[in-house]
């Protein structure tokens, strides 16, 4: 039961917004096997004074498009599943959604079953 957030530069179109956020949450039922009800998305606007990257961070060729997309999920899923997922997300943006692939940053940070709640302010996975 992930949860993504995805922070970019102001200005993308409703349109745009919308299809970013299929895609990934589509990416992440197929690649990284999640129920297909887990949809928990947040996407985040910042004006470019309060949103800071390199642009050429280990060689790659950033533009004002970059996107960073970061999904917390539970721990255990292997290398080769979460490197299918980014090279696979990146693609999808890129074909579906226009964006640079240079533009794709993506960080998946692991937490163990315990750390959430859905709501009730019940520890779901604490049993």
């Amino acid at each position: 039961m992930p949860l993504t957030r995805i922070v970019a530069l102001k200005g993308r179109s409703n349109e745009e917004k919308t299809q970013l956020k299929e895609v990934v949450l589509q990416t992440i039922v197929d690649k990284l096997h999640v129920p297909a009800n887990d949809r928990f998305l947040i996407i985040e606007e910042l004006d470019r004074e309060n949103f800071s990257f390199d642009p050429t961070c280990l060689d790659i060729e950033r533009s004002e498009g970059f996107l960073i997309i970061q999904v917390t999920l539970n721990l255990g899923r292997p290398d080769e599943m979460k490197k299918e997922f980014y090279e696979a997300l990146a693609e999808e943006l890129h074909q579906k959604v226009g964006i640079r692939k240079e533009d794709v940053f993506i960080n998946l940070i692991e937490v163990t079953k315990e750390n959430w709640s859905y709501g009730n302010g019940i520890a779901s996975f604490i049993v």
